[in-house]
């Protein structure tokens, strides 16, 4: 919570918390060691949701759960849907769970509990494809910058740049943010210029894990990279 408390003040527009799985098939090294920690640790999604009870009363940015489907579907879809309800999640991100299964299985009970679901592009999903995604979409669309997993790019390069142009040009109903490889105010106001905002994971957990002064170090962080500091 305290962690959360400091991105809040620090400034950031949103927050998005990892839920532990044993096999983070599209994250990199650095998010990989710390979910393997997390587990370690004794994190489960039940502990999860009682770390984050009571935080509506100090967090008001939107908050949302990052992980992959089978953790979900183990804890019970209604009964995770109720309990993100219940203390305040606005949102969450399965990479893994597929738009068809989504619409069939999971939009009733996510609408009904006002919990919006984010989609994820990549460069290389089909224009028709983002087209669907747009038109179910409620929140944002996830741009993934590339086909590598997390932390493993550096910068973005012109074939990205392509890319978010082309998706800009697309004129999306929904808001879009860039992650994958966005690591410092250069890389962040790049792909501002393309998008509505970009999300950083892996940097952000390697100040974590050289930090001394946790509150102080997550607000400067925050402030580096929309270059106010």
């Amino acid at each position: 919570m305290t962690i959360l408390e400091a991105l809040a003040e620090g400034g950031t527009d949103l927050v998005e918390i990892g839920m532990p799985y044993s096999d983070p098939v599209a994250d990199g090294p650095t998010i990989q060691e710390s979910n393997d920690q997390a587990l370690e640790n004794g994190m489960s999604l039940k502990l999860l949701f009682k770390q984050l009870e009571g935080m509506r009363k100090k967090v008001q940015v939107p908050v949302l759960l990052m992980g992959y489907v089978n953790p979900v579907i183990q804890y019970g879809v209604k009964n995770f849907v109720k309990k993100c309800r219940e203390i305040g999640v606005d949102g969450v991100i399965l990479p893994d769970l597929p738009i068809g299964e989504y619409l069939d299985e999971f939009r009733p009970i996510f609408e009904e509990n006002n919990l919006l679901n984010i989609f994820l592009i990549t460069p290389q999903t089909p224009e028709a494809r983002i087209r669907q995604i747009d038109s179910v979409s409620k929140g944002f669309i996830y741009m993934v910058s590339s086909a590598s997993v997390t932390g493993n790019t550096k910068g973005i390069q012109a074939v990205q740049e392509e890319y978010f142009a082309r998706i800009k040009a697309m004129n999306l109903q929904n808001p879009t943010l860039i992650g994958f490889g966005i690591s410092d105010h250069d890389s962040f106001s790049k792909a501002c210029q393309y998008a509505n905002g970009a999300i950083i994971g892996s940097a952000f957990i390697k100040q974590l894990q050289s930090s001394q002064d946790l509150v102080t170090d997550v607000k400067d962080f925050v402030s580096s990279v929309k270059g106010k500091k």
